[in-house]
């Protein structure tokens, strides 16, 4: 059952304490459910990824069409305002700016002994997203978790999006194509 609450209401402090304190129980049915998708998809891979698009977003695709077109990207990110694109490019080079500075940096040195010790950071070759993209679509998700993967240097990145009835987000999408994302 939904809480509502409202900040100008007298008993807000009081009403926010006990949502604080709500015991949110496990969902073992739940549990159960995504165990048995994700076992799905590991043994029937695409396959199982088709039938499920069509159950849950209502979407019906072929092996062909899992992925978007290049020109399916570029047709949607031209519907975007000149201005929500400054702005989604705004944000990308600020988080840009700011996980460049969190890049470690490699270190050696010798021992006493002559031994070369230290460390060396590496990316993973390639990485997967899941970007919310239902009734909750926000391409600042997009531009948070995938601009960080490739400052990080990570070659490939993928995302997954769901598009319920086949509409997509094309600030999205657009999110995606400037944070570098190479499949969508």
């Amino acid at each position: 059952m939904p809480i509502f609450l409202n900040t100008t209401d007298a008993d807000f402090e009081a009403g926010f304490a006990t949502f604080l304190t709500t015991k949110r129980e496990d969902s073992p049915d739940v549990d159960a459910i995504v165990a048995d998708i994700i076992a799905d998809v590991r043994a029937r891979g695409d396959a199982a990824v088709i039938e499920l698009t069509a159950k849950f977003d209502r979407l019906e695709l072929t092996p062909q069409t899992l992925a978007f077109t290049p020109k399916e990207i570029e047709a949607e990110c031209a519907k975007v305002s000149d201005e929500d694109r400054a702005a989604l490019e705004l944000a990308a080079d600020r988080i840009r700016a700011y996980h460049a500075r969190q890049v470690p940096e490699d270190a050696s040195w010798q021992d006493d002994t002559g031994a070369t010790l230290g460390w060396r950071w590496g990316p993973v070759s390639a990485a997967g997203l899941y970007v919310p993209g239902g009734l909750a679509s926000y391409p600042s998700s997009v531009l948070m978790n995938a601009i960080p993967a490739k400052v990080a240097g990570v070659e490939r990145l993928a995302i997954a999006v769901p598009t319920p009835d086949g509409i997509c987000n094309p600030l999205v999408l657009l999110a995606a194509r400037i944070a570098g994302v190479d499949e969508i």
